[in-house]
């Protein structure tokens, strides 16, 4: 197994402390937010680990990747600014295509912070035989409507998925966590060559499960998406608690 680091996005929201390093590098508890990701990853299952950023910061992540928790190579995209950008999904295509990845494949955005290990995923996904995309309770729909909302069978299969919803069915928001069987990497490239939305790497389970069954996993311990000033102090804080 092989997994993608999502890093090409450029955080405006964090401006000033993104206008020169990534937020994947900012420091949480002393450590950049990426070293916390790859420790709850399942590393011993991997074989590759490609984190994918931009031109702009590509210096920066190869410099981290000298001494980051596990070993990485990082894919520079090609892209500059916010006008040019791949998005998530289309860095996914770039990177199966010039890897020639042909191997079942873990996908996670590289802001995002967990408390707990993510070690039961893989093997959640690998009994059901299928795709699956990781999902936390967000406690009330109120706060669903910023995230996607996604309903689920008795077998935890997802059978509605709905970014940003104005009336969300359920409170288990998708998270960007993925685990995609080798059979479905060609479908990613299908889903850029139909001209669908290639940024938010949701979009593409929304377009997936219709097709194929995909499940879901909910996460233990805090999810939290770093991507303002806010979130990024209350990462701190969660990890200090």
């Amino acid at each position: 197994m092989k997994a993608i680091i999502l890093a090409a996005g450029y955080a405006t929201r964090l401006y000033p402390l993104t206008k020169d390093r990534p937020k994947h590098l900012l420091e949480v508890a002393g450590r950049p937010i990426l070293d916390h990701l790859l420790d709850r990853l399942p590393l011993a299952d991997l074989d590759a680990v490609y984190v994918v950023t931009n031109a702009k910061f590509a210096p920066r992540f190869r410099e981290w990747a000298a001494t980051s928790p596990a070993p990485t190579e990082v894919i520079d995209d090609g892209t500059t600014s916010e006008e040019d950008k791949l998005g998530a999904i289309g860095d996914l295509a770039l990177v199966i295509g010039e890897k020639e990845i042909d191997d079942d494949l873990l996908v996670a955005a590289g802001d995002s912070l967990f408390t707990e290990r993510l070690d039961g995923f893989v093997g959640f996904a690998r009994e059901r035989g299928g795709a699956a995309v990781a999902v936390y309770d967000a406690g009330d729909l109120e706060a669903v409507k910023r995230l996607s909302s996604i309903g689920v069978d008795n077998d935890s299969r997802v059978i509605t998925f709905e970014e940003k919803p104005e009336q969300p069915v359920s409170t288990l928001a998708g998270i960007a966590l993925y685990y995609y069987p080798r059979e479905i990497l060609p479908l990613v490239a299908q889903y850029i060559e139909e001209g669908n939305n290639p940024d938010q790497p949701g979009h593409f389970v929304g377009w997936l499960y219709t097709r194929t069954p995909v499940y879901a996993w909910q996460v233990p311990g805090l999810w939290i998406d770093i991507g303002t000033p806010d979130s990024l102090a209350e990462a701190g804080r969660a990890l200090v608690d």
